[in-house]
């Protein structure tokens, strides 16, 4: 027989395989809360506009109501022969209210219907992942200013390039996520256009008002042409990008945990909250919820690259291939999420090693900048004739396997005869980080103002 909701142009029902590839309920499920908020915005403004009577608008809501506390309470029942969230529930309203139930679908297609179930979910999700992130960049600002003078190793090429401090680094990442979270706010605030009324892609000659929907539903205005509010899907391909930038910087943050866990660098301790061990190495104490935090991130790019490449050759409006959005986005944006809350859970469980990050600050020949400046700063020497003597210095260092600040005075100024043993006191790590007052320096005094200004502006977020 023929599917009931398609009308009477089929009169045979779907193959089996068909009705498999068809059925998008065993994740549009998801979409329960907003289909049922979109149906009850509709049929208030269908009353208000006299296309349904007060009585039938006040069925189909006392109707619907039913249905969200039965699928809350699991105790709906979700049929793959009804294809989709949007079937299921408006059968099962017709078994509840009767007649009455078939009107709720007056002016509207199942096109309107799903690009606005669609975008509330995304637009509460954007909203989720907004919270997440102001709760991360608190716990790096948090420790940042625990650890302002920290000293430990700067890189360049992962080779030591010059002292910074540990709070510093942490706010590195901050910022990154700062624009991650100003980027979510951006693309929330584009969404944030209603695509009901579209109708299936040309609109509808029922007098309906858009602009009650879309207040209702807490849109800022109803989309302006209904072809492009059928069929647009740039709302979740932008934050898949965003996701996608975002699981990037997390990727590089968990790469450096890894490192910074290992024998090797021993920088910080994770405790067992956060670790796991071995089937057969009993040492072992693995890092694995930040590699797992780097692995994701490939995950995410997937659901993004998937739904352009969907995308790209689909004419105006709607396709069925559209379809294939929602698990994308649904893993997509749940990854992202679960990457967020175990990158917290890391940054807050994290101890340094402060001894042994300061030590190593001090190698690989981190002071040469300074001593640099120096030759520039005191002897006024051009800073290219300075960085020449000091790399000269550098070699003595090299060739007797010691620290920079081991070389003796003697032998700089063999290289350079003006040097006084005032360059001492720039060679320290402590002296080096102290001295990196610029505004955006790694200065423990800037760190720590930096750190207090962020955990201000993140406690009125």
């Amino acid at each position: 027989m023929s599917n009931r909701m398609w009308g009477g142009r089929f009169a045979e029902g779907p193959d089996a395989i068909m009705e498999e590839i068809n059925a998008s309920i065993d994740y549009d499920r998801k979409l329960y809360r907003q289909d049922i908020a979109g149906s009850k915005a509709h049929v208030a403004m269908l009353a208000a506009q006299g296309i349904v009577t007060a009585d039938d608008a006040a069925t189909i809501t006392q109707g619907l109501d039913t249905i969200l506390s039965e699928i809350e309470a699991g105790e709906f029942t979700f049929s793959r022969a009804l294809e989709d969230i949007h079937m299921n529930i408006e059968a099962r309203l017709a078994e509840l209210v009767g007649p009455a139930a078939g009107r709720l679908h007056t002016a509207r297609s199942r096109n309107d219907q799903v690009a606005t179930d669609f975008r509330l979910w995304v637009r509460d999700t954007m909203d989720t992942l907004e919270e997440q992130l102001t709760e991360l960049m608190q716990a790096l600002a948090e420790r940042a200013d625990q650890h302002a003078g920290d000293v430990m190793p700067g890189f360049t090429h992962l080779q030591s390039a010059q002292p910074v401090t540990f709070g510093h680094h942490l706010l590195a990442y901050v910022e990154m996520f700062s624009r991650d979270r100003s980027r979510v706010r951006d693309a929330r605030k584009r969404m944030n256009e209603c695509p009901l009324g579209s109708a299936a892609l040309a609109g509808t000659s029922f007098p309906i008002d858009r602009k009650a929907t879309a207040s209702a539903l807490g849109f800022d205005r109803p989309m302006a042409n209904s072809l492009d509010g059928v069929s647009d899907r740039d709302f979740i391909i932008e934050a898949l990008a965003d996701a996608s930038i975002c699981a990037m910087h997390l990727s590089r943050l968990a790469e450096e945990i890894v490192i910074w866990c290992s024998a090797q660098f021993g920088f910080i301790k994770l405790s067992d909250k956060f670790s796991t061990g071995s089937s057969i190495m009993p040492q072992k104490k693995n890092p694995d919820a930040a590699e797992l935090v780097r692995a994701k991130t490939g995950r995410i790019y997937g659901s993004l690259q998937a739904l352009l490449v969907m995308m790209k050759g689909l004419p105006l409006a709607y396709s069925k291939d559209m379809q294939e959005d929602k698990e994308q986005a649904f893993d997509g944006l749940a990854s992202i999420s679960l990457a967020l809350a175990a990158m917290t859970g890391m940054v807050r469980d994290l101890e340094p090693v402060t001894k042994t990050m300061k030590k190593a600050a001090g190698s690989g020949y981190s002071t040469a900048t300074d001593l640099a400046d120096w030759l520039v700063r005191v002897l006024g020497m051009p800073f290219r004739n300075a960085h020449h003597v000091t790399g000269r210095i550098v070699a003595i260092a090299v060739e007797q396997g010691i620290e920079l600040h081991k070389v003796s005075l003697a032998e700089m100024q063999a290289v350079e005869p003006k040097i006084t043993d005032e360059i001492f006191s720039v060679l320290s790590v402590d002296k080096s980080v102290r001295s990196r007052t610029s505004y955006g320096g790694t200065s423990p005094v800037n760190v720590r103002k930096q750190a207090r200004r962020w955990l201000k502006d993140l406690a009125k977020a």
